[in-house]
């Protein structure tokens, strides 16, 4: 699994995150961060041209070499960013360090979420914001059973990408106080396209 891990996942990455139908979400949620933000997954960099003042620094944290690879080659004008290649559930940041933590489709796949989540409160100030826009569980009890069986296969082509994660519930449970989440169908496959997009704050 080597080969495929390192070359071949990385940038099956790329081609999914290039899908169009996700550029309206990554507008919303990256337009609203502000000040010091850190981004959990930067991938292969598709968010970085959406990023503008008031963002004034970006800490780009991703695990996967290749990927912080081919995101420096990314474009990314009037935004100091700041490469660093760690995991989300050991973030190398101090307390109350960054204004805003960003994670578009990210929380899927991170082995110990519940542990990330708890390092990104940790980072943020007490004012601070995490902005999310994950795919997750789905509220129909037929999509839920497809996005279970799906699951276990899933998990070993994708890079360890749940569909069934309850997104809101994680977020809540690791201490944030949710201020807004919408919620619905991207067009697609159901098991794959059901859509958290919102904010929360550290309680």
């Amino acid at each position: 699994m080597g080969f495929y891990n390192d070359v071949i996942l990385p940038r099956l990455c790329d081609l999914a995150m290039r899908n169009k139908q996700l550029r309206p979400y990554r507008e919303r949620v990256i337009g609203a961060a502000e000040g010091r933000v850190l981004e959990i997954g930067i991938g292969s960099g598709r968010n970085l041209p959406f990023y503008r003042p008031p963002v004034r620094e970006l800490l780009a944290l991703e695990p996967a070499p290749k990927l912080i690879a081919m995101a420096r080659d990314v474009l990314h004008p009037g935004t100091p960013v700041n490469f660093i290649e760690a995991s989300a559930e050991a973030i190398p940041l101090d307390d109350r360090s960054v204004d805003t933590v960003v994670t578009t489709w990210t929380l899927c796949s991170i082995p110990d979420a519940a542990k990330a989540l708890t390092e990104m409160r940790r980072v943020l100030q007490p004012g601070g914001r995490l902005l999310f826009v994950e795919h997750g569980m789905a509220p129909d009890r037929n999509v839920r059973r497809w996005q279970d069986w799906l699951t276990p296969a899933w998990k070993c082509i994708s890079g360890g990408c749940h569909l069934n994660r309850p997104i809101s519930t994680m977020i809540e449970a690791a201490g944030f106080r949710i201020d807004r989440v919408e919620t619905g169908y991207m067009p697609g496959p159901k098991a794959m396209t059901f859509m958290y997009e919102g904010s929360a704050r550290p309680n």
